[in-house]
């Protein structure tokens, strides 16, 4: 970077500043040269001033052209400096040279700019952090000043109770306390309605005395969520409450938006809060203290197929403060309250909503501070027990309604700036609505209510799996697109085969985040296949059940995620194969809009979730979506365990001895005793002529995968994935020893040495020290395509796959190209000599991450056959690392 000179003292700065003001070093002249040189910059007005030869300053018309040239290619090379030169007159004078240290100078400032402005807005983070944890601390001594008071106060009247009833019998302590319940029941709150705004004022202003006692007072005993700490770069501060009546969760946060926009963003609910399925502003009235006071009714949908959903009838005031602050606080109408009474709508349980809101003070530089409450009686006891802490747990409503506001509202502020980067071309606001029709088809499809079309086909007797049927057109293209005609002309519908079912020992972030991952563990390819075809003829022209060829791999195409990655958005391919060559011709790549959302361990109370909806290759913004997947919420507090940092497997799944049995959750230290409740929701298209066949076949489809997350489940827990496993017998059935037996000894039989097993390992189980084995040990099959069969703890960790999906992987596909070369150019020997070492090389793993190893020995494993006929070939990968 050229350095500046300050001014010479000859030469005094020019007394009218002239505007982005460059001063760059001329080269140096001597001799007769530099006097033609000066001759040539010094004439004309618009000419740079050069000072001794040494220094130029820049006229604003030569500044406004190299502007320009800046905005588009902030780095000009050699040439492109030149035909700068050549390109503007006005800055024919310039020295090359001189052209390159104005750019120089220009990317310094604008570097020091940027690097200015975020430090500015790390320190205007830190100073409103820093008030916040002022206020907090501020609350927490005067609750620890009220508890101290209480505390005194309850000493003092047990005393006092002590001594009366030593001294008399008498119940008048009882007569005035039954005297002022009959004084209360006799004087009832006056009523209150929709046809005095001045009842409902009051309602109002109560409303927002009690939410400020919560938002900034000791209202609430509230507790800090874990996992969430306080910085400049954190969501905000979020707390839960502790020993209230109802469920309270409180945030406070720093986002760059005014007020007014943020105000506007949280009273549009179904934009950011999922679970909400309408909010109707029946009444709207003006106060004279220039807020408004509304009355709402609000539906939402239920979490899981065997609850109903909830709904809310509040009033909701917004006014201003004294100090500039924005105030929106809502509760519900009741009798206790006053005012009219609202809606009632048959199949829906009213809820409550305590006095609650949103507190949005601007800030200093720009920006608001938000305090969020959100504070709701939910009547879990209307639900079955085992479903009640879906509805008692304070962290579950942090996680829905009070984080994802804040979230939201720092998503569009983030989008607002233009630093994010989406995929496929589209928009932040097209890619959020495509986030929102998932989720809202989704939800659709699990509570299925009866105003949308939603109708309970008839059972085949077994009460696990509900199918519902929508005949109304609309639900699959949208509202927007005109019916197909050949719905008119046949008839057709949607289809949905829903369940719940309880999971235990597995977080739901591990179980969602292996679903996506692992899609063929589950999936039907002729499901797929069936869904994709809807959408290419006709939405409703649906083929036969079965395509022709068969799925391969999965690629997942990123589009878009959330600021903190919590959520991603994004298109999977699923390539399609066949085996003969009509298949091969037929066989064609389907496509999966694709959200999971929940995936952070560390999430207390978070609902995991994966949705995914055939798409054609055209993804249109308007394209018609059918969602189906998984939504995973927990039900208890998960212990502090940690994280499962080893690559998802189904290791775990192999069965203990012959009996199958599996250690309990409890039997493990570091166990997780996490218990969640599993929704899975398929939707298909259908013809009325194939609607029972499609029944069937969904509810089988259903079951089996029921069956199959069921099995993943077990296998994954943290329980049986972690290092504390401790078992009297080794993981394996019968086969399993029997392989590892003949493993050992084919290795001693050829190299004449033992498998170098570790010396901390006990050998009373060939299986376990082959599970334990730091070294990759793999065992493929002699086809002509070979492929594992089956593979260590070391190897599954090194493929990064399961054992299930270890039959999916081909040797070819994990050896590189010298790999492969020094493989067929030893075959031979492996063969007839029985071994064979292969140099050290790269392999690649089933998720593209590559491998290292020292060194390779394949060896043939032979078994009890009397002729020695080889069973397979096994490969140890000796020192393993990724790179």
């Amino acid at each position: 970077m050229t350095r500046h000179r300050p001014w010479p003292p000859s030469h005094p700065p020019p007394p009218h500043p002239l505007p982005l003001r460059v001063v760059a070093a001329a080269p140096q002249a001597t001799g007769s040269g530099a006097g033609k040189k000066m001759a040539r910059l010094s004439p004309g007005a618009a000419a740079p001033q050069v000072d001794t030869g040494k220094y130029v300053r820049y006229t604003p018309e030569q500044v406004e052209a190299l502007e320009r040239v800046y905005n588009e290619c902030p780095k000009p090379s050699s040439l492109r400096r030149q035909q700068i030169i050549r390109d503007c007159p006005i800055l024919c004078n310039i020295e090359p040279k001189q052209i390159k240290v104005w750019f120089q100078n220009r990317r310094c400032r604008e570097k020091q700019r940027k690097e200015s402005s975020r430090m500015q807005t790390v320190n205007r983070k830190l100073t409103a952090m820093n008030k916040l944890l002022m206020e907090e601390n501020d609350r927490l001594q005067k609750q620890v000043s009220r508890l101290v008071y209480e505390n005194a106060s309850v000493k003092s009247l047990k005393t006092k109770i002590h001594k009366a009833s030593a001294a008399t019998t008498d119940t008048s302590c009882e007569s005035v306390v039954t005297s002022g319940q009959q004084q209360a029941l006799a004087a009832p709150r006056p009523q209150r309605d929709a046809n005095n705004p001045a009842g409902l004022l009051a309602i109002g202003e109560e409303t927002l005395t009690a939410f400020l006692s919560k938002a900034t007072g000791t209202a609430v005993e509230w507790v800090q969520m874990m996992g969430m700490k306080p910085g400049p770069d954190s969501i905000g501060i979020i707390a839960v409450s502790h020993n209230c009546i109802g469920v309270a969760a409180r945030a406070c946060g720093l986002v760059s938006l005014e007020p007014t926009k943020v105000a506007e963003i949280l009273k549009d609910r179904p934009s950011w809060y999922r679970d909400c399925r309408c909010v109707d502003i029946l009444h709207v009235f003006p106060t004279g203290n220039g807020g408004t006071i509304e009355l709402i009714y609000m539906q939402t949908y239920a979490p899981t197929t065997l609850a109903a959903p909830r709904d809310f009838w509040t009033l909701r005031y917004t006014c201003g403060l004294d100090d500039g602050s924005l105030v929106i606080c809502e509760r519900s109408l009741t009798q206790s309250t006053g005012g009219p009474s609202g809606p009632n709508t048959p199949g829906f349980i009213r809820a409550e909503v305590l006095p609650s809101g949103y507190l949005i003070r601007p800030c200093e530089g720009g920006g608001s501070m938000i305090h969020i409450v959100d504070h709701v009686d939910l009547d879990a006891w209307s639900v079955p027990e085992v479903l009640r802490p879906l509805y008692e747990s304070p962290k579950i409503v942090a996680q829905k309604m009070t984080i994802a506001a804040l979230r939201h509202i720092r998503q569009i502020a983030h989008e607002s700036s233009g630093e994010i980067p989406y995929g496929a071309g589209r928009q932040p606001a097209v890619l959020r609505t495509f986030s929102q029709r998932l989720s809202r088809g989704f939800n659709d499809a699990v509570s299925g209510f009866p105003d949308d079309g939603w109708s309970l086909l008839t059972s085949d007797g077994a009460e696990d799996i509900t199918i519902t049927v929508n005949s109304s057109p609309n639900k699959l293209v949208g509202s927007h697109i005109s019916p197909s005609p050949l719905f008119s002309a046949i008839g057709g519908g949607i289809l949905c085969a829903k369940a719940s079912m309880l999971v235990q020992d597995v977080p739901p972030a591990l179980l969602v985040r292996f679903l996506r991952e692992h899609r063929s563990e589950w999936a039907d390819p002729g499901v797929d296949a069936y869904s994709a075809a809807s959408l290419r003829a006709s939405p409703y022209a649906v083929p036969g059940l079965r395509a022709g060829g068969f799925m391969g791999n999965q690629v997942i195409l990123p589009l878009a995620h959330t600021l903190e990655h919590e959520e991603f958005l994004e298109v999977l391919r699923l390539e399609g194969h066949g085996f003969s060559h009509e298949e091969v011709l037929l066989a064609r790549d389907m496509y999966l809009l694709q959200l999971c959302s929940g995936v952070d361990e560390n999430a207390s109370g978070a609902c995991a979730q994966l949705v995914f909806a055939p798409i054609d290759e055209s993804f249109a913004d308007d394209a018609p979506l059918l969602p189906s997947g998984f939504r995973v919420i927990p039900l208890d507090t998960k212990t502090d365990v940690p994280s499962a940092t080893r690559t998802l497997d189904l290791a775990s799944a192999l069965e203990v001895g012959s009996g199958g049995a599996l250690r309990g959750s409890g039997d493990s230290p570091g166990g997780c005793s996490t218990r969640s409740v599993l929704t899975i929701a398929f939707q298909f298209s259908f013809e009325n002529h194939l609607r029972e066949s499609v029944a069937a076949m969904a509810r089988q489809y259903v079951r089996a995968v029921m069956a199959s997350v069921q099995r993943v489940a077990m296998a994954i827990a943290p329980s049986r994935l972690g290092s504390q496993i401790q078992l009297k017998h080794p993981p394996g059935s019968p086969e399993a020893l029997t392989l590892a037996s003949w493993i050992g000894r084919s290795y001693r039989a050829h190299t004449g040495e033992e498998i170098r097993w570790s010396d901390t390992e006990e050998a009373d189980s060939p299986l376990k020290l082959l599970w334990n084995h730091s070294d990759a040990i793999l065992c493929c099959s002699l086809k002509p395509a070979p492929m594992f069969t089956f593979g260590n703890n070391a190897a599954l960790d090194m493929l990064e796959t399961t054992l299930v999906n270890l039959q999916d992987i081909s040797l070819e596909a994990i050896l590189d190209d010298e790999g492969r070369k020094a493989l067929c150019a030893e075959f031979s020997k492996v063969m007839q000599q029985g071994f064979a070492y292969l140099p050290g090389g790269v392999c690649k793993s089933s998720m593209g991450r590559q491998a290292s190893y020292e060194q390779a020995v394949a060896w043939k494993v032979v078994g009890d056959d009397v002729a020695g006929a080889p069973h397979c070939l096994a490969f140890m990968f000796v020192n393993w690392t990724f790179l």
